[in-house]
């Protein structure tokens, strides 16, 4: 509520709640003063304007605007770290499932059997080059107007290359030949289970495995094999991934049992891997015996620590008809293994370190493995 009071023409004095306000002027040219900023105000017929003048209070439209648009890039910015988190976490998890696949996949490596190795068909002669080098010879001295006898020369130069392309290829058919009768005598004796030849091949066929694998003795058609693996550490994830009931990647922690159970697949993937190979470059094989040791790394003395925890004994024959991608590589060992030695201790059934205070026979073919070597090689 307020009244106003006009003291004089063009001169108004209004009173409110907020104070005493004057106006000055008539009304195309007015000037207010007082309870507020001074202002000047216009008008003409329907229309009028007025605007602040001098010394009144900032306006705060700026500084609101510059906070507002502070705020939207602090939310676009946590949006986009939020982004980038989620597409690291996914990558993450992909890596850990495929780590897993992998672990789950090693025994379904197939190998092709060994065939007879056939000695490869030599390379021609190049009769063009052979017959180029005795025309030379067969022109030098003669005269380019000479027509007749270059020509003679040439016959000559003919018959002496296909004389000489003949006689190196028999050259080349025979040490063909030479060669065959080589690759069938290793053949033979690759057959007939013949130790070095067997454990030479064994040698190449292990060299790019993933698990350093050593074949290193062979008694009628039994080969016995030790294989090197990894502590669990080092080739078992220790995170799973997975999804909440609302789409988003999960990444939790591996329970102990979950863990061991893992190792155990990686471990018998290995074993079952090695095998395969192992009967596929070697047809004459009938039955192996494997040792799996643990590389511990090394002890207090600097000797490799590679306790045995596994040992088993399995025949080409039980391979025979597995559904290898249905099965996995435990029960595959389980079922298919004669003889098994493991350790497996605790509630989580880890694979532990073997007792061999009764296997004489594995201690001695332990002794007979370089583990220097064998761990070098990985």
């Amino acid at each position: 509520m307020g009244f106003s009071i006009k003291l004089a023409p063009g001169v108004r004095i209004r009173a409110s709640s907020r104070g005493v306000r004057t106006s000055i002027g008539p009304r195309a040219a007015r000037v207010h003063f007082g309870a507020g900023r001074t202002s000047v105000s216009t008008g003409v017929g329907p229309f009028g304007y007025s605007t602040t003048v001098g010394g009144g209070r900032r306006s705060g439209g700026g500084r609101r605007g510059a906070t507002s648009a502070q705020a939207a890039y602090q939310r676009q910015l946590a949006t986009q770290q939020r982004q980038l988190a989620q597409a690291e976490k996914e990558a993450t998890a992909q890596r850990l499932a495929d780590a897993f696949l992998r672990i789950l996949g090693l025994h379904r490596v197939d190998f092709p059997p060994a065939q007879r190795p056939v000695a490869p068909e030599p390379a021609a002669p190049n009769r063009a080059e052979v017959y180029a080098h005795f025309e030379k010879h067969a022109l030098a001295g003669i005269g380019i107007l000479k027509r007749a006898e270059r020509a003679a020369a040439k016959q000559r130069a003919a018959a002496s290359a296909d004389a000489e392309v003949h006689r190196r290829w028999q050259e080349l058919k025979a040490q063909q030949a030479q060669w065959q009768r080589a690759l069938d005598h290793y053949w033979e004796l690759l057959c007939r289970n013949d130790p070095g030849a067997v454990l030479q091949s064994l040698a190449q066929a292990f060299e790019d495995n993933e698990a350093a694998s050593a074949a290193v003795g062979v008694d009628g058609a039994e080969v016995s094999l030790v294989l090197l693996v990894p502590p669990a550490s080092h080739v078992i994830p220790e995170q799973m991934p997975s999804r909440t009931a609302a789409g988003n990647v999960s990444l939790k922690k591996l329970a102990q049992a979950a863990r061991a159970d893992f190792y155990k697949q990686f471990v018998s993937g290995q074993v079952l891997v090695t095998l395969r190979e192992a009967f596929a470059v070697a047809p004459g094989l009938g039955s192996a015996r494997v040792v799996v040791l643990r590389n511990d790394g090394r002890d207090v003395y600097g000797r490799p620590a590679m306790p045995c925890i596994g040992a088993f004994g399995i025949t080409r024959e039980a391979l025979r008809g597995i559904r290898w991608n249905d099965a996995d590589a435990v029960d595959i060992l389980n079922a298919a293994a004669r003889e098994k030695l493991v350790n497996q201790q605790g509630r989580s059934k880890e694979l532990g370190p073997v007792d061999l205070s009764t296997e004489p026979e594995i201690v001695s073919l332990i002794k007979v493995v370089d583990l220097e070597d064998l761990a070098s090689e990985r």
